[in-house]
């Protein structure tokens, strides 16, 4: 059986949706029973990415039309999966992943072209598409409450966590941004406004006595999401940072906080779990499926409520020690292996 996967993923910047899909196929490509093969556009710069998963340019566009056009012609009726949120709406021989409804739920921090698009996207899915995956049993629940989508057409698939095993930490962005070990509290995104980063800077407010500070990593895409700005002096602003800095600045942070008001999953928690930082988490969505009773939970709309526990957190090793062990439990049940076996169990279902 030969299947395509759609590779416009591979021409974009690496966050939570493209990890997903690289980690996912970095496990197909160990596998022999299924032939896969990457359908890229014209514009894709050529790298090594995979042992035996081929990777083939097709067409001459590029972006959303070559997906809408070029993929849909090359693949026809053949099986194609799409791990992105995105894909050929007239296409019906397909798996589709959907990682939140978003522009449903918390549309604020859309544009309206992005928005309108994607519902547009969204509706075809759910009248053609043969199945329809997603990543958390609250997103699920979001996709038949937005959508009214046949049941039986959505299937759950995990994440993982394996991706920052293999990484060798940069401990140079200690000095880089003056951060002392154990005495800064991290949060990592983007600036979208679900992301709820304003509520660490109103938090600020019960924590001036405090000896640490707040560092936030992670960019933004501006023709995305509405800017979301945050001055205070005692927030630092990291921006952009590799995966080796990322995960130094998890392993000597005091703790992470992470107070999302939507999530489709909710990666960043895992991550931080898998390196034993301890984690104070938004009570919202998806957030008690993946951190389970490694974390310290809080209502992300209430900044008083938050900063007590980072206060809690911070000023006990008794409780930073129990957190670590929960959240290493805890990240365990959590692998891209995993994920690719469930895909190849619903891949069986496409017509080859």
């Amino acid at each position: 059986m030969e299947v395509f996967i759609n590779g416009r993923f591979l021409t974009q910047r690496l966050t939570g949706v493209q990890r997903f899909a690289n980690e996912i196929i970095k496990r197909l490509d160990q596998q022999t029973n299924i032939k896969f093969t990457i359908l890229v556009p014209a514009d894709f710069q050529e790298k090594s990415y995979f042992k035996n998963i081929k990777i083939k340019k097709i067409g001459n566009l590029n972006g959303q039309k070559w997906e809408q056009i070029d993929l849909l012609l090359y693949v026809r009726n053949k099986p194609l999966i799409n791990f992105c949120n995105t894909g050929p709406i007239l296409k019906r021989n397909q798996i589709v992943v959907l990682h939140d409804t978003a522009v449903y739920s918390s549309p604020q921090g859309f544009s309206l072209l992005f928005k309108v698009w994607y519902k547009i996207m969204f509706f075809f899915f759910k009248q053609f598409t043969k199945k329809i995956l997603t990543i958390s049993q609250f997103s699920k629940n979001e996709l038949i409450k937005h959508l009214n989508i046949n049941p039986k057409k959505l299937e759950l698939i995990s994440e993982g966590k394996e991706h920052f095993e293999s990484i060798k930490e940069d401990q140079t962005i200690l000095e880089k941004f003056n951060l002392a070990k154990g005495k800064y509290i991290l949060a990592v995104s983007s600036m979208h406004p679900n992301k709820n980063f304003i509520a660490l800077v109103d938090a600020m407010k019960y924590l001036k006595n405090e000896d640490f500070e707040i560092v936030i990593a992670g960019g933004t895409n501006l023709k995305v999401f509405n800017s979301v700005k945050i001055e205070n002096e005692n927030i630092k602003q990291l921006g952009y940072v590799t995966d080796e800095e990322l995960k130094a600045l998890y392993i000597n942070a005091g703790c992470f906080v992470f107070p999302s008001i939507y999530e489709g999953f909710g990666l960043p928690p895992l991550e931080a779990m898998s390196t034993g930082c301890p984690v104070i988490v938004s009570n919202f969505g998806p957030m008690p499926e993946v951190s389970g009773e490694a974390a310290i939970y809080f209502d992300p709309k209430s900044p008083d409520e938050l900063a007590e526990k980072i206060i809690y957190v911070m000023n006990n090793d008794q409780v930073k020690k129990e957190l670590k062990i929960k959240g290493l439990e805890q990240a365990k049940k959590f692998s891209w292996q995993t994920s690719a076996d469930q895909l190849l169990k619903y891949t069986k279902s496409l017509k080859g």
